[in-house]
């Protein structure tokens, strides 16, 4: 964690605020607040890109609808492009967290509004779900909050919410950690294999799914979408296949993360977990303080579509510009006391989950999840306490998360 007392000196590099740095996958908060005091714009030339750290900046470039998403729009040599798939360099199998406009709003408005219609619909069964979860979880002694409860609900419930079987749910939990191996640009050759592997094999199960729906509709999200499409949806097996893959990397470990970031803070500041004992109403409001306090999501991008003045200072068509949600998440600028955890305070918004066209999809169901997480876990185990261990974060660039988290019990 870090408080008012912590100084550092302001990074040059990107990389000195990833979690490919020691220090900054530790705790990147002093550095960060460095960079927005003293270079709110910085150009990385190394990797061709340039950061903002300022909320102000942040709010009004993921709200900007005139720059671009897609890496095949960024410069050669920059950190963006290396997240071209080079069996389609132009991205023409790219999922809606990549597309740009007309196939993005093609894609992703007919997801949205059966994703959203479908949780709205689903949400007491959820949170049963999430109850049930809780209730398993070992009753007294030491055991890892993230293995029980934080990484396997996240996959269980996108699962209920798709229509995965229940005999392929182990399968289907496999897969999709193996295609969350895509959101690491510098990942190894075999992590990349890996990755394929399961696409693949994700891909398959789907299209076994959709023909399945075809014969015989369900209560679920995949019955929904393919009957979208005989209705006159304008999108093909293929994207569908795409973004039903993207649903997954972009929400299973970043709710993981906001469950057991949300946890770690809690027994880390007492009063606020007595806090939100003494008002369960408070837990809608706790799931923001942690997403801006300790946001899942750490950093996202665009890519300058002409030249132009971004953040005050002259960029040029093609280049990335990256955008700490972190820096801008304790801006204080925007936020009263920002290095406190504080879930009594009713904050400004916070950009945890970007903005404009590419808003994070799953942001509803993320804040479902926690919110319920939190109001039941404390209630379960009033004796709740951290344990000495030594807690490491997740070595995954511009991520947050815990890989292990030992509590006590009982």
């Amino acid at each position: 964690m870090s408080d008012n007392t912590n100084t550092s000196k302001a990074p040059t590099s990107i990389m000195e605020i990833s979690a490919f740095d020691p220090a900054a996958r530790e705790d990147p908060h002093p550095r960060l607040k460095a960079l927005r005091e003293t270079c709110p714009v910085l150009r990385d030339e190394a990797v061709k890109t340039w950061l903002l750290s300022g909320y102000d900046d942040i709010r009004a470039t993921v709200n900007d609808r005139t720059f671009v998403r897609h890496p095949k729009n960024a410069e050669p040599g920059s950190m963006t492009r290396m997240m071209i798939d080079p069996d389609d360099p132009e991205g023409r199998r790219s999922s809606i967290l990549f597309q740009d406009d007309p196939d993005h709003s093609r894609n992703r408005l007919p997801l949205v509004k059966a994703f959203y219609a479908r949780i709205k619909k689903m949400e007491p069964e959820i949170e049963k779900m999430i109850d049930q979860v809780i209730d398993a979880a070992p009753e007294s002694g030491r055991f890892d909050i993230m293995e029980h409860i934080a990484v396997p609900l996240p996959i269980m419930i996108i699962a209920y919410i798709l229509g995965v079987d229940d005999t392929r749910l182990e399968e289907f939990r496999e897969w999709s950690e193996g295609v969350i191996l895509s959101l690491n640009p510098l990942r190894s050759a075999e992590e990349t294999e890996i990755m394929m592997a399961c696409g693949e094999k994700l891909d398959a199960y789907f299209t076994e799914l959709m023909e399945a729906r075809r014969a015989d509709p369900r209560d679920d999200l995949i019955s929904d979408m393919v009957q979208a499409q005989a209705e006159g949806g304008d999108f093909d097996d293929d994207e569908l296949r795409t973004n039903l893959q993207a649903l997954l990397v972009g929400g299973n470990l970043t709710t993981t993360d906001l469950i057991g970031n949300g946890v770690w803070l809690f027994l880390n500041h007492p009063a606020q977990m007595d806090a939100l004992r003494a008002d369960p109403g408070l837990a809608a409001q706790a799931v923001e303080e942690v997403l801006r306090y300790e946001a899942p999501v750490q950093a996202t991008s665009r890519i300058v579509s002409e030249d132009r003045q971004v953040a005050g200072c002259p960029m040029k068509k093609s280049q990335p510009v990256f955008m700490s949600l972190a820096a801008a998440n304790r801006d204080p600028n925007k936020f009263d006391t920002p290095e406190s955890f504080d879930i009594t305070i009713k904050r400004a918004s916070h950009v945890s989950f970007g903005g404009g066209a590419h808003i994070c999809i799953g942001a509803p169901l993320a804040r479902i999840e926690a919110r319920r997480v939190y109001e039941k876990l404390f209630v379960r185990y009033p004796n709740m306490r951290l344990p000495d261990q030594d807690i490491v974060w997740r070595a995954l660039p511009f991520f947050r998360g815990i890989e292990r988290l030992d509590v006590e019990v009982g």
